[in-house]
């Protein structure tokens, strides 16, 4: 099955005109034609069958023939807030494999030893999108704008707060050890130079508890993929 996104459909609309973009895609690229079905999500957990009615690379239109609503494959809400990376590669690939695995929402940080102050938010949220149709998912992970690091620990943060970081510490546990199934998490993940002293000390002021995802340093994006993955496969 292949799936489209399209946030403008709802159980109220009955027809929907694709842009120009996904129209030549469709018509062009997939070469489908009228009275072909497509399937699409809103990313808020419906999927859609439509049937193509005008068939036209620079405008497609589809009427909506059904749709179901489909219920969250997860039991737990993971958001992870990660350091984008020097190189946007690292930090993409991040994005599109953690979207992949499961997660519910990302917020970029901006952290003392960010080396990345700046992203490019509109084609981020593309990757996150695409991730989510590849892998057919029907809700799409939120993600948040670029956070400073204290506006984030400072926020109304719930459930079970983690902080990934590369000091010495006799204070961390493994995820396995420390994860209440079912719940909702929050983990951070800190740039390439990691956290200050001073932002693990502040984390762990207001209830962030250290953990380690392993035996071998991790770069920032592994860190973020396999910290997804373990509270995954702790709820498998």
């Amino acid at each position: 099955m292949q799936l489209f996104y399209n946030p403008e459909i709802s159980e109220e609309v009955k027809e929907l005109t694709f842009n120009k973009e996904e129209s030549r895609h469709i018509v062009r690229v997939l070469r489908k034609k009228e009275g072909d079905v497509l399937h699409i999500t809103n990313g808020r957990g419906f999927l859609f069958y439509v049937e193509i009615i005008f068939a036209n690379d620079k405008r497609c239109v589809v009427k909506r023939t059904s749709f179901k609503e489909i219920g969250n494959n997860r039991d737990y809400y993971l958001h992870v807030a990660i350091a984008p990376t020097k190189n946007i590669d690292r930090f993409e690939w991040f994005l599109e494999k953690a979207t992949e695995i499961g997660i519910d929402e990302i917020t970029p940080l901006l952290c003392k030893n960010s080396e990345r102050k700046v992203i490019k938010y509109e084609r981020l949220n593309k990757i996150v999108q695409s991730a989510m149709k590849q892998s057919l998912q029907y809700r799409l992970t939120k993600l948040n704008n670029l956070t400073s690091f204290n506006d984030f620990i400072n926020s109304n943060l719930e459930g079970q707060l983690f902080i990934a970081h590369c000091e010495d510490d006799n204070q961390k546990n493994g995820l396995k050890q420390l994860v209440e199934p079912r719940s909702k998490y929050t983990i951070l993940i800190g740039p390439e130079g990691d956290f200050t002293f001073e932002e693990i000390e502040k984390s762990k002021a207001i209830g962030f508890c250290p953990i380690s995802l392993g035996n071998t340093r991790l770069r920032t994006e592994t860190a973020g993929v396999t910290s997804t993955q373990n509270i995954s496969f702790l709820h498998q």
